[in-house]
C-alpha cells in the first residue's frame, strides 16, 4: 500500500516523500483515511509504530482551504504527558507542514520554562501541543481559549493517566465544545482508558497494532551481558569504545545513577550528558539537541525523561539498569529499530537481575542471548 492510496493531497504526498517515508505503516494505513472522514479514533499502538504521522498528516490536510486564524482560539489540541514529547510532536507538525501551500501555526507549551514567551506566541496558533498542567495555567491567564477546538488528540493517554494527570484532563475536557473529533492513542488498553473511551469517544474506529506489526522488537538485534555490579561501569565504557558507538542512548533507573554514569564517562574521555526530571528544561533541551545532532554521542536517561526522544536511525540502546516492567523494556529498546531501520539493544545483567530478565523475555516472547564476557581486560576503563 502507498500513501497516495490513503486520500492525502498532492502537497502532503510531496511532504511525506521529502521525509523519506517508504510506505505507510499499519497504524497509518488504518488511521489516516478514518481521520480524514472525521471519525473518532481509539488507537492502541506502541512507540515507534508511526502513530504521530498517522494523526499529523490528516489534521494538516483538514486545515487546507480553511481561513487562517489570527485569534487565541485554537482549532486542534494535542495533549501529551511530557515536555519532550510536546516538542517532538510539534516538530512533526512543522516538518510536514513546511511544504504546504496553507501554513498552519503550531506551538508546543509545557512547564519548567517561563510562561510569558508561550503566552505571547499563542496569538494565531491553530495547533497547540500541550502538557495538561501548563495548558490549564494558560487558560486561567486567558492566554488561550478552547471553545473552538475542532480536533482533540490524546497522545500516550496511558502515560498521562499513570503520571496523575486525570484530574487536569477532566478539567480540560469540560472546557471543550461537545461537537469535535476525538483521537486517542495509548500503548495499552486499561480500565481508565476504557472510561475515557466511554465518556469521550463517539462510535470510534478501533485500531490495535501489535508490537510486531509496529516494527518494534523484530528489527532490533538484542544481546545481554552477564556482569557483576562492580563491572557495569567499566564494561559500559568498554562497549562504547570497542564498538565505536557514535550515538547511544543509555537507560538507568534513577537520576542519581544517571549523573554518576555521566561523570564516569566524561572522566574517561567519552562525551556524555544526563537527561532526567531534576534537570532544568533548558538543560534537557540542550542535551537532547546535542545528542540528536551527534555532538554528544552518549545520552544517559531515566524512563520518564526518555519520552519524546525520537531519532529515526538511532543505532544503539543500552539498558545499564533493567526497567521494572516488560512493557517498559519494549518501550526502551523501541527507541532503536524505528521506521523500518535496524538497531541494537544491549542489556547489562547482574546476578540479581537474571530472574527478572527471564520474566521480561517470557512476556516479550523472545529469547535474548546472555553472554558471559571472558578474557576482557577492563583495566583503564
Amino acid at each position: 500500500m502507498s500513501f497516495s492510496s490513503l486520500g492525502l493531497s498532492e502537497s502532503l504526498l510531496q511532504a511525506v516523500a521529502a521525509q523519506q517515508y517508504p510506505h505507510p505503516y499499519p497504524v497509518q494505513q488504518e488511521a489516516i483515511p478514518a481521520i480524514l472522514k472525521g471519525r473518532d479514533i481509539l488507537g492502541i499502538a506502541q512507540t515507534g509504530s508511526g502513530k504521530t504521522a498517522s494523526f499529523v498528516l490528516p489534521i494538516l490536510q483538514q486545515f487546507q482551504g480553511k481561513a487562517v486564524s489570527k485569534s487565541r482560539r485554537v482549532k486542534t489540541l494535542v495533549l501529551v504527558p511530557t515536555r519532550e514529547l510536546a516538542v517532538q510532536v510539534s516538530e512533526v507538525f512543522k516538518s510536514f507542514g513546511s511544504q504546504l501551500p496553507r501554513k498552519v501555526k503550531t506551538l508546543a507549551v509545557y512547564g519548567g520554562v517561563s510562561i510569558n514567551p508561550q503566552m505571547m506566541q499563542l496569538q494565531g496558533t491553530e495547533v497547540l501541543v500541550a502538557t495538561p498542567g501548563r495548558l490549564l495555567d494558560l487558560i486561567s491567564s486567558k492566554a488561550v481559549h478552547l471553545s473552538e477546538v475542532e480536533t482533540l488528540v490524546l497522545d500516550e493517554a496511558d502515560k498521562m493517566l499513570n503520571l496523575g494527570f486525570e484530574e487536569e484532563m477532566n478539567k480540560i475536557f469540560a472546557l471543550l465544545p461537545s461537537q469535535r473529533q476525538n483521537i486517542l492513542f495509548s500503548a495499552t488498553l486499561s480500565n481508565k482508558i476504557e472510561d475515557i473511551r466511554e465518556n469521550l469517544l463517539r462510535d470510534p474506529v478501533m485500531i490495535e497494532i501489535k508490537a510486531e506489526e509496529g516494527l518494534t522488537p523484530d528489527l532490533i538485534s538484542q544481546v545481554a551481558y552477564a556482569v557483576s555490579p562492580e563491572q557495569k561501569g567499566p564494561f559500559l565504557r568498554y562497549l562504547i569504545k570497542s564498538e565505536n558507538m557514535q550515538q547511544v542512548l543509555v537507560f538507568v533507573s534513577s537520576t542519581r545513577t544517571a549523573d554518576n554514569v555521566v561523570g564516569k564517562l566524561v572522566k574517561n574521555g567519552i562525551p556524555a550528558a544526563a537527561m532526567h526530571s531534576k534537570k532544568s528544561q533548558g538543560a534537557r533541551t540542550e542535551a537532547l539537541s546535542k545528542f540528536k545532532s551527534g555532538k554528544t554521542p552518549v545520552l544517559v536517561a531515566t524512563d520518564l525523561a526518555s519520552r519524546g526522544i525520537d531519532i529515526q536511525f538511532l543505532p544503539y540502546v543500552i539498558n545499564y539498569d533493567l526497567p521494572r516492567s516488560p512493557k517498559d523494556y519494549v518501550h526502551r529498546i523501541g527507541r532503536t529499530g524505528r521506521a523500518g531501520a535496524s538497531g541494537k539493544a544491549i542489556s547489562l545483567i547482574t546476578p540479581e537481575d537474571q530472574h527478572h530478565f527471564k520474566i521480561i523475555q517470557k512476556k516479550m516472547g523472545k529469547q535474548v542471548e546472555l553472554i558471559t564476557p571472558a578474557d576482557i581486560d577492563l583495566k583503564g576503563y
